[in-house]
């Protein structure tokens, strides 16, 4: 940029030297033309008496032969034409050529004097303009100056650049080898708003989810563990106890078996949840299909009510009208079941389970009413993770491994409804999960008919 700069600026310069010059000369072949012929020392002189030309000019007139008829300034040694140039300009032609060189601008014009269109002699101007040179020289030199700052400070810059992006890019390398090795809570301090501004947001977001995972994890398969190592300590202590005593009564050792039974299904049971949450967990779609809602609920219902008579307890059932949900039936077996035992085991003796059906708009709204003591206000948040209990002892003699909400909350999930839980005004729990309202197409084409 600094080179074209220079080169116009000197062609600018450059053009209007050769204007000057050549108008210079052409005032005085046009003067000398008008006079004489031949062209004599006498006669030039007189002319160039009357002439106004710039006094900082060299001028030289010859005449044809290239003998000097006059010279001004006494100095003819910046007049040194080419053989070339003076034949072209005998021809007629006007000549002009111009050079920068050492600091200054030499520029020549060469012009014949014509007589009955024969060259009768020469006019050579020649202007050096020092002036010009030097403020062509110092602005060269001022543009040097100014593109070496500007390529310093560049140069710095990038380096500066370089480096940040480097320095950041291997702290996030360093935060990903932490948090490769297990070190979860590492985190990256990046100021800006940049992209890896932005990238380092989203590792530490990142790393809050891996973080929360690998908690629940652990407390997921410690409590997993608990909850299967319970039984299983039942039944290796009821199983030794017959070994170790020979005489045992038939009796006993016919309780003992049946308690081997009991924890045995409990096991089963526990571990039959699991595997429910891993399935969920794992993202695993099932085929959805339209659900007759007051038909599934019902076949649910009638595997529960005799646990609920063994407790005395009473299961109602209303529902208002038919209606379809898209979802798949282990799905709704396991809500409506596992809300239903929820209500059977941690009611009150002689309570009562109350499951209504109905719609509310365009959603299908499942209700859940039970008797029971209900939870603190403060629990409830927390009712729908793993293996949370209220009353811990309680709910091991009930039965509870607290994993029924929690596949409820996910089956829910999985197909894209709600559930809540509140307490109820007159004592106990209600549960209601909302799904999307389904329309067949057999009963839209009614409809239509």
């Amino acid at each position: 940029m600094n080179t074209f700069f220079l080169t116009a600026s000197r062609d600018v310069i450059f053009s209007l030297k050769q204007a000057f010059v050549q108008n210079q000369a052409e005032i005085i072949t046009r003067s000398l033309e008008e006079a004489f012929d031949p062209l004599t020392a006498e006669d030039v002189s007189r002319v160039m008496e009357v002439l106004d030309v710039a006094s900082a000019l060299s001028i030289v007139i010859t005449d044809v032969d290239g003998n000097i008829l006059y010279g001004s300034a006494g100095n003819y040694a910046g007049i040194d034409v080419p053989e070339g140039l003076r034949l072209r300009m005998l021809e007629g032609n006007d000549v002009f050529y111009s050079r920068f060189s050492e600091g200054s601008f030499s520029s020549s014009a060469l012009a014949p004097v014509m007589s009955r269109g024969a060259a009768i002699g020469a006019v050579y101007v020649h202007e050096v303009d020092l002036e010009q040179g030097a403020i062509l020289i110092d602005m060269q030199s001022n543009l040097r100056n100014i593109s070496i700052i500007i390529v310093v400070f560049s140069v710095a810059m990038v380096v500066f650049i370089i480096w940040s992006v480097m320095h950041r890019i291997t702290s996030i390398l360093k935060a990903i080898k932490s948090v490769r090795e297990g070190e979860y809570s590492y985190r990256i301090s990046m100021n800006g708003r940049d992209e890896l501004a932005l990238l380092g947001g989203e590792f530490n977001s990142l790393t809050d989810r891996l973080r929360e995972t690998d908690e629940i994890r652990r407390r997921f398969v410690a409590n997993a563990s608990h909850e299967l190592k319970t039984p299983l300590a039942s039944i290796r202590l009821l199983s030794d106890s017959i070994l170790q005593n020979e005489d045992i009564e038939r009796e006993t050792m016919q309780e003992f078996i049946g308690d081997i039974g009991v924890e045995a299904e409990r096991l089963s049971r526990t571990t039959e949840k699991l595997m429910t949450l891993t399935r969920l967990d794992s993202n695993i779609v099932d085929e959805k299909i339209c659900i007759d809602m007051p038909e599934a609920v019902n076949e649910t219902l009638r595997m529960l009510r005799p646990l609920a008579h063994n407790r005395g307890l009473k299961i109602v059932s209303e529902f208002e009208e038919v209606c379809y949900v898209l979802a798949n039936e282990d799905a709704i077996h396991q809500i409506v079941y596992n809300l239903v035992e929820n209500a059977i085991k941690y009611n009150k003796p002689d309570g009562m389970v109350s499951v209504r059906l109905g719609v509310e708009k365009e959603t299908v709204v499942l209700t859940v009413d039970d008797t029971g003591v209900g939870v603190p206000e403060e629990d409830i948040p927390q009712i729908f993770d793993r293996f949370y209990r209220v009353d811990k002892a309680r709910s091991r003699g009930a039965g509870g491994s607290g994993l029924g909400l929690s596949i409820v909350r996910d089956s829910v999930r999985e197909l894209s409804g709600k559930v809540s839980a509140a307490r109820r005004a007159g004592g106990g729990m209600r549960f209601q999960v909302r799904f999307a309202l389904y329309v067949p197409e057999q009963v839209k084409e009614e409809d239509v008919d």
